[in-house]
């Protein structure tokens, strides 16, 4: 018994040594790794001279932003579907929320019940109405376009007439300006310069004396052409008297 018991020590002892070696080999190893990932770490931390804040670096190397929701807007489903359609799976967000609830799908219909009130029939018919209405006005714009056409050449000869009619206005007050300055000048027996102030005092003086002609002259034509009216309309009295007399 005592040799059967040391022959089992002798093997079973060697093996524990051996995994107890092995265990502290691996050890140092598994820290050894770690100390080396945490020098890159520290490393690629000097190399970043960019100044950008850790989730502004990680958006630029198309990496999630934030490891963990900083702000209540991080946990809205709207902020995480928009998570997981830039990043996908890497998002760590449940594709789930992508689709909508049913209490979604109602708010969505009584949305579109007020936003889109009209069926498509509804909408067909309104399309074509305002096409019909579209057209009409065009048809419109169009006859108005050739009506204006055909009195075009009317409104070229108005137009010409109008001002050939200004042209001669400005034409006869030139000549009266100038048989103004005329008169003056022979007022004075020689040549006087225009810029002059006796020229100038002269000319006014002239020229109020003409406006008073004028205006006189305008009340003559007014009060003969007062005295013609009312002669044609004694001699048309006189003739529908004349009539009825000799019809009685």
């Amino acid at each position: 018994e005592k040799s059967r018991l040391a022959l089992l020590l002798n093997v079973c002892m060697p093996k524990r040594n051996f995994e107890i070696s092995t265990r502290e080999e691996k050890l140092p190893e598994v820290q050894e790794d770690e100390s080396i990932q945490e020098r890159e770490l520290e490393i690629e931390r000097i190399r970043d001279k960019s100044r950008l804040k850790p989730q502004h670096r990680n958006m630029l190397f198309n990496k999630l932003p934030y490891s963990q929701p900083m702000t209540e807007s991080h946990l809205t489903i709207k902020y995480n579907r928009k998570m997981y359609g830039r990043y996908g799976s890497e998002s760590g967000v449940n594709p789930g929320i992508m689709w909508p609830t049913k209490t979604d799908v109602v708010l969505r219909k009584e949305y579109e019940k007020v936003a889109y009130p009209f069926t498509i029939q509804e909408l067909i018919i309104q399309a074509k109405t305002e096409i019909e209405q579209k057209e009409l006005d065009n048809q419109k714009i169009h006859e108005r376009v050739i009506a204006n056409l055909s009195k075009l050449e009317s409104w070229k000869k108005d137009l010409k007439e109008k001002i050939a009619k200004q042209e001669a206005v400005a034409l006869a007050a030139k000549e009266k300006k100038d048989k103004l300055i005329e008169e003056v000048r022979r007022h004075f027996g020689f040549t006087v310069d225009p810029r002059d102030e006796k020229f100038k005092e002269m000319l006014a003086v002239k020229e109020k004396e003409q406006k008073k002609k004028d205006k006189q002259a305008r009340l003559d034509e007014r009060e003969r052409k007062a005295i013609a009216k009312l002669m044609a309309k004694n001699e048309a009295l006189l003739s529908s008297s004349n009539s009825a007399d000799r019809n009685s």
